[in-house]
């Protein structure tokens, strides 16, 4: 077989070796054995030197032409291989772009957050200054300046966390009425601030108690403050929150730092005028009175020229109120289900 006959027939033989790979890497090799040092198509060429030379440059010029041919071969070899991988990768992994996206939860305040936050706008529209205290208290502003002595037995309803003789945990965030009523300078008007926060109390936790709630305490002190302005500050609150047509009611009772003491109820059911009173369906929802005259005394404020009202309400009994929750737990167990029923805020 003369060197033509066998450059067609290593031509062939490669198409046809070509044409059954189904790896790159098998076309690799068929590359390496053509065209490598050591391959067929080199092997071939030695033969030249024994042509002569008048055959050489024909035979030369027909084993370009069937090496460029076979490098054209195997590159479209090749590509077709890549092609038919990506292929099968795309129809592995396409999607539907027709398809909506999936939706990204945004997150809302808590229902207990949105509370306070209601609470808190309402008395800044109304002209009062929020202040916030620290959950780690002074005994003396938790309770003494409080007209807490520490013989005084109503601290025993307070039996809390302490973490020394002196620093404990707040009771309650009236401690900021204090630091109030210490920095208020009376000459500008008269002092208006409620005191929002988490506080704590050794309580056994129940479907109405928890050893830590949210509270928010008030305070107005100034000159001709009367039980009317108290009055008419909660029933104000209480219409925004709960909505208009629910009465409002004081209850004699006893705290240590107001004198009158109130037990504040309002009516469950819209009442109006002609509504009977017998038909009154009153809850209790908060604490108030007027500022007792030693707390006064110990902020240096004359109580023969000053007077005020203060109160102390819980967002955590707001909100069971507000939206029918019947245990107060509902609102620290972080169960989804409970807490995605209040997404909107302020509904």
């Amino acid at each position: 077989m003369d060197i033509k006959e066998k450059l067609k027939s290593l031509q062939e033989r490669v198409i046809q070796q070509l044409s059954l790979s189904k790896t790159d890497d098998a076309v690799e090799d068929i590359r390496v054995h053509l065209l490598g040092k050591k391959g067929d198509l080199t092997k071939i060429l030695k033969g030249l030197k024994d042509l002569t030379a008048d055959q050489r440059p024909l035979v030369g010029q027909l084993a370009n032409e069937i090496r460029h041919n076979l490098e054209e071969q195997i590159e479209d070899k090749r590509a077709r291989l890549a092609k038919a991988i990506l292929d099968r990768q795309l129809a592995a992994e396409q999607i539907d772009v027709t398809l909506p996206g999936k939706t990204v939860a945004i997150g809302t305040k808590h229902v207990l957050q949105q509370i306070q936050d209601q609470i808190e706008d309402h008395f800044i529209s109304q002209g009062f200054q929020v202040m916030y205290g620290t959950e780690v208290e002074t005994d003396e502003f938790n309770f003494a300046r409080m007209n807490l002595p520490k013989d005084h037995p109503a601290r025993d309803m307070q039996d809390t966390f302490y973490l020394t003789p002196n620093i404990l945990l707040r009771t309650q965030t009236s401690a900021m009425q204090a630091r109030a009523m210490d920095k208020h300078d009376f000459a500008t008007g008269p002092l208006k601030m409620v005191s929002p926060g988490k506080v704590y109390r050794r309580d056994n936790d129940d479907a109405t108690h928890s050893h830590q709630f949210h509270q928010v305490e008030g305070l107005v002190v100034g000159k001709g403050i009367t039980l009317a302005d108290l009055k008419g500050t909660l029933q104000a609150l209480t219409d925004e929150l709960f909505g208009k047509g629910h009465a409002m009611r004081f209850r004699q009772s006893y705290f240590p730092f107001t004198e009158p003491s109130l037990e504040v109820d309002i009516s469950w059911n819209i009442v109006d005028e002609h509504t009977p009173a017998e038909d009154i369906q009153w809850i209790e929802v908060l604490g108030a009175g007027m500022v007792h005259p030693n707390v006064l005394k110990m902020a240096h404020i004359d109580p023969d020229e000053y007077t005020g009202f203060a109160f102390g309400l819980g967002p955590d009994r707001f909100a069971m109120i507000k939206y029918g929750i019947d245990d107060i737990r509902n609102f620290y167990l972080d169960d989804l289900r409970f807490l995605k029923q209040f997404s909107q805020v302020g509904k």
